[in-house]
């Protein structure tokens, strides 16, 4: 059977990943791929990422039945509630992973990008409780429309520096990141907050991630009896959460995955964030995958009214997961988004980010039997994303 889980030893799901970087970023690189596996399997360092998972992050993160959203749906579903992790979303499983890794490979200065804000707070959290420098890059858009974000990492210590140029969100921040990478290459390690760069970073990323799925199996099999459900569905920019979501069942073909983009003001309105029904094969920091483009390969600027699903291409293992069929890929636009994320808040009283909103505005698009399971990834709470909400209520 075809394994979506594992990479090729160069980095590939498919034809998708691999590691085209600029030579004098190749060590830095090199270095990672060479030690990830065997630090990530040292029991010391397996024993301080779950110790810090548990007493830290607070995990494993509650699997909620949303008894009014299943009657609505005439179904069960279950919230896997990431939202309750300490800063407020599942992006902190990575990054105490990342730090955890950085130590032992004796790096003092942690770089980061960061869209919604969510991974540049995670990263400043890790870099507080580590003693460890920490500069994130962050777009000069998202910065004005993330600003309560902005003012934590800056409270954690924290520098947050303004990328200027392109559409100025997610993509041209990672694009600072890799230039400040390039110019301090021995000290510096570069946490990336998704799915999504050079390899190894997809696979180890989708690894600390992957612990959703793992207590998501082990909580189902407590309340139904069953570990496998029949949909498991998560929001997709780059796709961290989404990936952490499906590991554990991407080889269980019984299980239907549903990756839901942002279509912003629609697929083909040219203000869009919708990859993979936009996108082609390309090369985008530092990997190949789907990737929104010109017919010359130049860079088509996405747009999402979510800051973390603002980004022009999505990691190779959900862009093989799209290729091989073994996904089902679902848009959901701005005013669908909204008008999910405001119908939940009212329905179970947990108020969504507006990245996650997109995946409960997929359950419109799906037609499911009484008898099924259903889990959507819970991936942030809307605490970030308030200023947006409250101008739609004015």
């Amino acid at each position: 059977m075809k394994d979506f889980q594992q990479p090729t030893e160069q980095g590939y799901y498919g034809q998708f990943g691999g590691a085209y970087i600029p030579e004098m970023l190749h060590a830095n690189v090199e270095e990672l791929r060479q030690q990830y596996l065997t630090i990530m399997h040292e029991p010391s360092f397996i024993k301080d990422f779950e110790l810090l998972l548990k007493d830290y992050v607070g995990r494993p993160t509650p699997l909620f039945l949303a008894e009014r959203l299943s009657k609505q749906y005439n179904t069960t579903i279950y919230l896997k509630r990431e939202d309750l992790c300490h800063t407020g979303a599942h992006k902190i499983n990575n990054t105490i992973g990342q730090i955890l890794l950085a130590e032992r490979l004796g790096k003092t200065r942690i770089i980061a990008e960061t869209g919604a804000g969510q991974h540049g707070v995670a990263t400043a959290t890790v870099c507080a409780l580590k003693g460890l420098e920490c500069i994130v890059y962050m777009g000069e858009k998202d910065i004005e429309r993330q600003a309560p974000n902005v003012a934590r990492m800056k409270m954690l210590g924290a520098k947050v520096i303004p990328a200027t140029s392109g559409s100025k969100t997610l993509k041209d921040a990672t694009n600072e990141a890799i230039r400040d990478w390039i110019n301090h290459p021995h000290n510096t390690h570069y946490i990336i907050g998704s799915v999504v760069g050079p390899h190894p970073y997809p696979d180890l990323v989708a690894k600390f991630q992957s612990v959703i799925s793992k207590e998501i199996k082990l909580q189902l099999k407590e309340k139904t009896g069953h570990e496998l459900p029949t949909h498991i569905i998560a929001c997709v920019g780059g796709g961290s959460n989404a990936a952490g979501a499906f590991y554990h069942f991407l080889n269980a073909p019984e299980v239907k995955i549903i990756a839901v983009e942002a279509a912003g003001h629609g697929v083909n309105s040219g203000m869009s964030a919708a990859t993979s029904q936009l996108g082609k094969p390309g090369i985008l920091h530092g990997s190949k995958s789907l990737l929104m483009q010109t017919d010359d390969g130049q860079v088509v600027e996405p747009h999402s009214i979510s800051a973390g699903l603002d980004y022009p291409g999505i990691g190779p293992l959900h862009a093989n997961l799209f290729e091989t069929g073994r996904a089902t890929f679902l848009s959901a636009t701005d005013e669908e988004a909204l008008n999910a994320a405001f119908h939940v808040s009212k329905m179970e009283g947990i108020i969504p980010a507006l990245e996650t909103a997109h995946a409960f505005a997929a359950l419109d698009q799906l037609s499911f039997q009484q008898s099924d399971i259903v889990v959507i990834c819970l991936s942030g709470r809307g605490d970030k994303d308030l200023g947006t909400y409250m101008q739609v209520m004015k």
